[in-house]
């Protein structure tokens, strides 16, 4: 089944194209009030583990490391992908995250794993 996934800062104001907003960061993003991030769930267990995201540190030279070794924690994290299919069944969601980095961050990431790239 192909899933119909954007992928949006949540910086970004809210559009009714969006769909069902999931923040799929570990961490609250700053200065976003939560009354403000119109958000259907934020999915914290899906995230990279704090390990991971520390490791990657932001630096797009070790961006294909790090998407293997998040592929592979989601491989093992069934219950939280269980609950992100769910919610992409219902329709189109977008995958919210707080990095600057608009090409190399987690929620690019789960995408493609979703994707089956």
């Amino acid at each position: 089944m192909a899933f119909d996934i954007a992928v949006k800062r949540i910086y970004e104001a809210p559009e009714k194209t969006d769909g069902q907003r999931v923040l799929v960061d570990r961490i609250w993003p700053r200065g976003v009030a939560k009354k403000d991030a119109a958000l259907t769930l934020w999915l914290k267990d899906i995230a990279p583990s704090d390990e991971l995201r520390k490791w990657f540190g932001h630096e797009p030279e070790r961006w294909a490391d790090s998407q293997k070794r998040y592929r592979a924690e989601l491989d093992r994290n069934e219950e939280a992908v269980a609950q992100l299919r769910d919610v992409l069944r219902e329709g189109k969601v977008t995958l919210l995250y707080g990095a600057q980095d608009e090409a190399h961050n987690n929620a690019v990431a789960l995408a493609g794993y979703l994707r089956g790239a």
